[in-house]
């Protein structure tokens, strides 16, 4: 083994010169496209910006058109119409998340849930096994255990209180008011009533 430094530097490649000209000379090609179509750039950091404020700044949704990546609701596109309105059974609203479930994950504070209002206040929720039911109505089985196999408790049964309401998914998997986790919503989560496009 040699170990005279002298050697060992001289047994390692030199660094090459050329290498940085290519990177700067491929940085300034880069930079002279986007100024020439700077049309085509604006939308993709406009997005981009979008996405970042309403990943780690507020997640409240600001334009009016919705798109849904989850299957808790067959729409994927939808029209938001903000501020509060008397919620009627039947609605679909997008509400600020605050239930016990962001304790375990953080994530999931204030995020954006779009829903189906399925009790309002004065209704009775019943529990029989896993079956929920609002005024002796079924409204959906709760699973046991979440994507990630934590337990899901089911919610307890109660008269749905002044300014809260419960709210479900059509799909079986959607997390929503049969779980203990995201609870009834109160009135003030409510960002808006949505119209489904498609």
């Amino acid at each position: 083994m040699n170990s005279d430094p002298r050697q060992q530097a001289a047994a390692r490649p030199a660094a090459n010169p050329n290498q940085g000209r290519r990177i700067l000379g491929w940085v300034g090609d880069f930079l002279r496209h986007a100024r020439q179509r700077w049309y085509l750039y604006l939308p993709v950091i406009v997005i981009w910006s979008l996405a970042y404020i309403r990943l780690f700044v507020d997640a409240t949704p600001r334009l009016p058109i919705l798109f849904n990546w989850t299957p808790s609701l067959p729409y994927r596109v939808a029209w938001l119409q903000h501020g509060p309105h008397p919620l009627q059974r039947g609605d679909f609203i997008v509400f600020s998340f605050a239930g016990e479930a962001q304790r375990r994950y953080p994530g999931l504070r204030g995020q954006p849930f779009f829903k189906i209002v399925r009790g309002l206040p004065g209704d009775t929720v019943t529990v029989s096994g896993r079956q929920v039911t609002i005024n002796g109505e079924d409204v959906g089985v709760a699973k046991t255990t979440a994507y990630d196999r934590q337990p899901l408790a089911l919610i307890a049964p109660t008269v749905i209180p002044p300014r809260y309401y419960y709210v479900q998914g059509t799909s079986p998997d959607s997390f929503d008011s049969r779980y203990q986790e995201s609870g009834l919503v109160r009135a003030e989560q409510v960002i808006g009533v949505v119209v489904p496009l498609f």
